[in-house]
């Protein structure tokens, strides 16, 4: 019962953002379930700066199914929560049953990881004030105004969240992010 952790997409969610922790988690034992607006097919993007770019470039990615609705999900029955990146986060960030369940794992201290502009979605919903937490840097207006702490380094921890610049630094902040949910899923079995 206490392996199912969540997946925050929407169309345009970054591939690598979303993947990786997917794989991850089924290597570590987990359960990744997606979720997203409506359950149904997303499509996903790839996001890189091209060299002679100053901005990113997007190609359309892998898709992924979502397992369940925002309006559907009860975050009591899950370990942790991830928000990918990619632009989705700027367009589902305002959904009122995700913003619910992210203050939820918040408030609960439970283990959020968050990479690229998948920052964008707790600070929405309130809950990195006065936390340190890292984004890509074209975020970090996005976490100072909304009381967040930029750091710029490739793993930030902050009590019970953890977070990543962009997919180059996966190596770096998802293993601190599973030691969270191990220790969750341990403190669990052992209450159980």
């Amino acid at each position: 019962m206490h392996n199912k952790v969540l997946i925050i997409v929407g169309d345009a969610s970054e591939t690598v953002d979303t993947l990786y922790p997917f794989f991850r988690l089924q290597e570590g034992g987990y359960v990744p379930v997606v979720a997203a607006p409506e359950k149904r097919k997303y499509q996903m993007v790839l996001h890189e700066v091209k060299p002679g770019w100053t901005i990113t470039k997007e190609w359309e990615g892998y898709t992924i199914d979502a397992d369940i609705a925002f309006k559907d999900v009860n975050p009591e029955q899950y370990l942790g929560i991830f928000f990918s990146g990619g632009r989705a986060p700027e367009y589902i960030r305002d959904d009122p049953d995700l913003i619910r369940m992210t203050r939820w794992f918040f408030e609960h201290n439970k283990p959020v990881a968050s990479v690229c502009h998948g920052c964008e979605i707790p600070a929405r919903a309130d809950c990195i004030r006065g936390r340190r937490i890292t984004a890509v840097a074209k975020c970090r207006f996005d976490i100072e105004v909304c009381g967040g702490i930029y750091v710029n380094e490739p793993c930030v921890v902050d009590r019970n969240l953890v977070s990543g610049r962009t997919f180059h630094d996966h190596g770096h902040y998802m293993g601190a992010w599973m030691s969270l949910l191990d220790a969750e899923r341990k403190r669990l079995q052992n209450a159980a």
